[in-house]
């Protein structure tokens, strides 16, 4: 096994499951933006040998739930991929882990099968959306489940999905341009201002993308709250908001050139920077050019640098020490 990279940004599921969301169609192969339902062990492993990576931790975040005609869809199908999830990593030791995926029909729903997937199928952390069918961080819908990711000290890898208004703000383009980057932004604010880090503090959120445009807008998030919130919002001020966006974990998938890194590095310290790469959603030549960017980054010291490729990652997945 080589030794190197810790990519916690990887989409992949079993055939089986692939086959029941694609029969469900809860997800469709766009030319835009292509979610890897065609991935397999086989070729991971080919692609983290090219890429010096030695591990991934996979996930399929998305707010899969049932409907009218098949009201189980979510919960089933949740259960499918995180099961295939556990089968991968027995089958591969040492070279795979896994974020669980959780239905989005309610709290109930979630809570049971992220038991299971914690306590059954030992997977690594869990993966939430920006937003959950609409519903953002600090919304009463998703507390049961923050506070027991909290309670449990469980790393969350937060993902980004449209936005409820995606017909009129994505001008019929891919989301992953910038309403993805804005979306992971929104969720946080919200989290921010509705008091979620005051009630649960010690939540390990890691922001895929380095946060979108969380880190560019940090300041003046926090100014806002001495400027005027709104007449529900929770008593924080600015030293509130830098200590929960330095207390956040950020990753680079598409995100390690100088345009992401410089604002993520004023608001977090390198040891909370992790390294992704968003395969296969994200081609391999992007991955290649956007590794290159990270590794040629001047703002990294050589400990720092292999923190974020590697040793950062050991601190939230004891699986790979």
């Amino acid at each position: 096994m080589p030794t190197g990279r810790i990519d916690i940004h990887t989409h992949g599921m079993s055939a089986e499951a692939g086959a029941a969301v694609l029969a469900h169609g809860a997800i469709k192969i766009t030319g835009g933006y292509k979610i890897s339902v065609l991935w397999t062990p086989e070729a991971a492993l080919e692609y983290m040998d090219r890429q010096q990576i030695s591990a991934q931790v996979i996930s399929m975040p998305r707010s899969f739930a049932g409907d009218d005609e098949d009201p189980d869809f979510g919960t089933r199908v949740c259960r499918l991929i995180n099961e295939g999830h556990a089968k991968v990593i027995a089958d591969h030791p040492g070279r795979f882990g896994a974020f669980a995926t959780l239905p989005a029909d309610g709290p109930e729903q979630a809570l049971a099968e992220l038991a299971y997937a914690l306590d059954e199928l030992h997977l690594d952390g869990v993966a939430l959306t920006s937003n959950t069918l609409g519903h953002y961080f600090g919304d009463p819908f998703l507390e049961p489940v923050l506070a027991e990711l909290e309670r449990r000290q469980t790393p969350v890898f937060v993902h980004p999905e449209d936005c409820p208004h995606i017909d009129v703000l994505g001008f019929g383009r891919p989301s992953s341009i910038v309403e993805f980057p804005f979306d992971t932004a929104r969720t946080i604010t919200n989290g921010l201002y509705t008091g979620l880090f005051q009630r649960l503090p010690r939540l390990r959120l890691i922001l895929a993308h380095c946060g979108g445009a969380l880190p560019t807008l940090g300041w003046r998030i926090g100014e806002h709250t001495v400027m005027g919130r709104g007449p529900e919002d929770a008593e924080i001020d600015p030293d509130h908001v830098a200590g929960v966006l330095r207390g956040l974990y950020y990753e680079t998938a598409l995100a390690g050139s100088r345009n992401s890194l410089l604002p993520t590095l004023e608001v977090t310290s390198p040891d909370h920077i992790l390294f992704g790469t968003d395969w296969p959603a994200a081609p391999e030549a992007t991955v290649v050019r956007n590794i290159a960017n990270l590794t040629s980054f001047d703002g990294f010291t050589e400990k720092e640098l292999r923190g974020v490729e590697r040793d950062n990652a050991l601190t939230l997945f004891p699986r790979f020490a």
